[in-house]
């Protein structure tokens, strides 16, 4: 039995997210492990503070997701060849998300981004990364991307 078997790999599609995915399926074949490749989507709530009509988010939300399983299907088929990889579109706060998918599907480490692309999202990120290595349950493997 080794000692990672199951690989948490949080990725936002941005241009960091292929370096993050080589780590993992790396320590995936070294390790003969899985991988939950997966991306958090946000949730409503996150929408509301663009002041959208409420009868649209839905909407808004469900193509986001849809659009992500279909990102998240071309990426895993080109970047996690030779793997067990399987991924995942989850929505809501991406940290709890992220932290609560461990649990749930027993990963024994976390590899990640120390954050996204440039702007906001890679303030949104860098935050994600910070919460989820101070919460998570398992090790977190943080890669900071470069530049």
């Amino acid at each position: 039995m080794s000692m990672f078997s199951k690989i948490l790999c949080p990725v936002d599609f941005s241009d960091v997210s292929p370096a993050i995915a080589q780590t993992a399926r790396e320590f995936a074949q070294k390790f003969g492990a899985e991988v939950i490749v997966v991306y958090v989507a946000p949730s409503m709530i996150q929408y509301e503070i663009f002041d959208l009509p409420a009868a649209s988010l839905p909407q808004l939300v469900g193509d986001i997701v849809s659009g992500a399983e279909k990102n998240m299907a071309e990426f895993v088929a080109k970047h996690f060849v030779g793997v067990s990889a399987t991924g995942k579109v989850i929505s809501g706060d991406a940290a709890d998300a992220i932290v609560s998918l461990s649990q749930s599907e027993g990963a024994d480490i976390i590899i990640m981004a120390t954050h996204g692309r440039q702007g906001i999202n890679r303030l949104l990120f860098g935050s994600v990364a910070e919460k989820v290595v101070k919460t998570a349950p398992v090790p977190v493997l943080t890669i900071r991307p470069q530049q």
